[in-house]
């Protein structure tokens, strides 16, 4: 599945413009929610990080439902639009295996790998 191209919170936030402004311009962006998860955990703000990668993931996926996903498939990396998607769901599974939810950390890791291996391999 290739997500519709969505370029204006990719140059805002390659821009420099704070993902948390990016998000509240474009809440359905996964991509800004992703970057809040990331930052959130790289200061060791681990819960509000897996809110964070938990919004962007439930984001993606309605995207990914209206571009005709049935809920398995790949979702290949190297489309830059399935990205935001992609990053939300390794900060999600990186999250939850931080709190030690680890069947959702399963979850998610194998959800990832089946979706897109070089996603996987590219963050770890």
């Amino acid at each position: 599945t290739h997500l519709p191209d969505d370029p204006e919170p990719r140059e805002l936030l390659a821009g420099g413009t704070a993902p948390a402004d990016v998000a509240a311009k474009y809440p359905t962006s996964s991509l800004a929610w992703a970057q809040l998860a990331d930052e959130a955990f790289e200061r060791g703000s681990v819960v509000e990080s897996y809110a964070y990668a938990r919004t962007g993931y439930h984001r993606g996926l309605d995207a990914l439902r209206r571009s005709g996903w049935k809920g398995h498939g790949p979702v290949p990396w190297e489309h830059e639009p399935n990205r935001g998607f992609l990053r939300a769901l390794h900060a999600l599974a990186r999250a939850a295996g931080s709190i030690g939810e680890q069947e959702e950390y399963e979850r998610c890791t194998q959800f990832l790998k089946d979706s897109s291996p070089t996603a996987a391999q590219t963050l770890g």
